[in-house]
């Protein structure tokens, strides 16, 4: 069961310490968030697996970590500096900005809000840059800047030709990288959906040209299996083959992964069949390469993106791309973790069924006193040994109350609990809770490490 309506996840996330609103102090900053104790720590889980998918799990594909920085001759040639941005339209009464795409007619959305507002008092739509412009060295005169990269992409492509010569890669091939991207959105909205700084999980797979079909297909399907993986099911995913008439500049063909969010179904990722454009935009000489695409003449490039053929002729790769944003991806996983559920007491608990490998906290170890030593220390003792294994968090939870502890873990998704209580002084035995079913089990401790190593990984 997901849930019902965007406000329970919000909700829970500020409750438990997922996600609270960036610089709240001060009344925050719309479409920025900070991610706490356990939103680290899911988003973490997260990256990682995507990583370990992409990079660890596969024999033709490199990692990179570049900067967030970007030349503005970069977006030139990529085609950021004319095409990255948004309509924007002015409330004249209110003064209230939106993006006219976003409209449903030509009147301001707040006119049956605000009495003073009047309809159809819009300014003409005007485009507006979408990407964070800041200056470089000690004067800010306009003459030097660099901006905040709007997508990860781009310095992957500009470091092909470094990652080709630094390593045995050949095509077919891939670059996978992880980071920080940064869009001034008009209207950030729907939580963490859309918000203005955000991280992409992005592929760049470099392939022949003539093999990019078959290839972008089996990209779709992999990609499916990974979501499915992380607990967003078939049915709550719809494909949409973007239009040819939508399609983004560069691309020959887009496959949306689009997921039914709270607020609607939109975008989870996009698998883009990006042709040469990119590494041929990127390259100098360029009527030299045979380039597919239509791009930018290039004089500022010192490098031929390009790689030679069995007949010593320089091609230019082909890009299929999946790229996901981590925060939507972070939103549909707690949205289908996220159930309510009817006990027989006539009382209701909420608790996240997230798969081990993503639950920001794997083991609780509570004590049952905690002010009684050797209780404490015994389950001390338990912590840390666990801890030991590698396997991800491991928490100490001395609260003294034990149904808390239960309620509290079973809303932050942990597997596992186990409470160290009186009988255990004795036996050297353990009550072991399982976070879906409820049920609780004795167990020895010497038992514990091969029972947790097991469970997380099933």
């Amino acid at each position: 069961m997901v849930a019902k309506t965007m406000e329970e996840l919000v909700s829970l996330c500020k409750r438990r310490g997922f996600l609270f609103q960036s610089n709240d102090i001060y009344g925050g900053i719309k479409g920025l968030y900070d991610y706490g104790p356990m939103g680290v720590e899911l988003k973490n889980n997260l990256k990682q697996a995507w990583w370990k998918s992409m990079v660890y799990e596969r024999d033709d594909t490199e990692g990179l970590d570049a900067s967030i920085l970007s030349s503005p001759v970069v977006l030139k040639h990529s085609g950021h500096e004319d095409t990255f941005s948004d309509p924007l339209v002015d409330c004249k009464t209110c003064k209230a900005r939106f993006r006219a795409d976003q409209l449903n007619n030509s009147e301001c959305p707040r006119g049956g809000l605000l009495s003073n507002c009047k309809v159809k008092e819009l300014t003409e739509p005007r485009p507006f840059n979408l990407m964070f412009k800041t200056a470089i060295g000690p004067v800010d005169d306009g003459s030097s800047f660099a901006y905040l990269r709007p997508e990860t992409c781009q310095q992957i492509f500009t470091n092909f030709k470094n990652i080709l010569d630094s390593t045995s890669r050949t095509v077919p091939f891939g670059i996978a990288q992880i980071g920080k991207a940064f869009r001034n959105e008009i209207t950030p909205r729907n939580f963490i959906f859309r918000v203005r700084e955000f991280e992409q999980m992005e592929l760049e797979y470099f392939v022949k040209p003539g093999d990019d079909d078959l290839i972008h297909d089996a990209w779709v399907q992999k990609r499916l299996n990974w979501w499915g993986q992380q607990g967003v099911p078939m049915d709550s995913i719809e494909l949409y083959d973007v239009p040819k008439e939508e399609l983004a500049h560069y691309s020959k063909k887009t496959v949306d992964i689009m997921y039914k969010f709270p607020h609607g179904v939109e975008e989870l990722e996009g698998i883009a069949n990006r042709t040469d454009f990119d590494l041929g935009s990127h390259s100098k000489k360029q009527k030299d390469l045979n380039i597919k695409a239509d791009v930018l003449e290039n004089k500022n490039s010192n490098s031929k993106l390009a790689i030679q053929d069995d007949n010593g002729d320089w091609v230019v790769p082909f890009v299929i791309e999946p790229s996901a944003g981590v925060e939507r991806g972070f939103l549909a996983i707690l949205n289908e973790a996220y159930h309510v559920e009817q006990l027989e007491d006539d009382k209701t608990r909420v608790v996240l069924k997230l798969a081990p490998h993503l639950s920001p906290v794997k083991v609780a170890i509570i004590p049952l006193k905690k002010n009684n030593n050797e209780i404490v220390q015994l389950a001390k003792n338990v912590k840390n040994d666990l801890q030991k294994l590698g396997l991800g968090r491991i928490i100490f939870e001395n609260t003294g109350n034990i149904g808390k502890s239960y309620r509290k873990h079973d809303e932050i998704g942990t597997p596992i609990c186990i409470t160290i209580d009186f009988e255990s002084l004795e036996d050297k035995s353990v009550t072991i809770r399982d976070r879906d079913s409820m049920e609780q089990s004795r167990m020895s401790i010497q038992e514990i490490s091969s029972f947790v190593i097991k469970k997380l990984k099933s």
